[in-house]
């Protein structure tokens, strides 16, 4: 299983909100099958010179269900986020997929 992972990050024209979107994609040659412990299925972290500011899945609960999911060869599937009233600098986001049986990340450099 080959999975490449990408990170957008878009800015609201006011800075109020930090979008995430992190788009998991197939490379391989068979079906991916991601196995997932609850309904979680991304974490997304804002670090400001290494140390964290905020992170997508503090402060949430997520039900407690095990859930797979397939990508099939040459396909993508893309999970959101949001990072409300961002304080104004230079920042990275890492993107990490929460499946068992897989990893797979991205990084991307922004600013507010």
């Amino acid at each position: 299983m080959t999975l490449e992972g990408a990170l957008d990050v878009s800015v609201s024209d006011d800075g109020r909100d930090v979008r995430l979107a992190f788009t998991v994609h197939n490379a391989g040659s068979g079906t991916a099958e991601l196995r997932f412990s609850d309904a979680c299925r991304v974490d997304f972290a804002v670090l400001d010179e290494g140390r964290e500011v905020w992170r997508f899945t503090d402060g949430r609960v997520f039900a407690q269900l095990i859930g797979e999911e397939s990508i099939p060869p040459g396909e993508s599937v893309t999970y959101d986020g949001t990072w409300d009233d961002p304080r104004d600098g230079e920042f990275a986001a890492v993107a990490e997929l929460c499946a068992q049986n897989v990893a797979c990340e991205a990084r991307a450099e922004f600013s507010v």
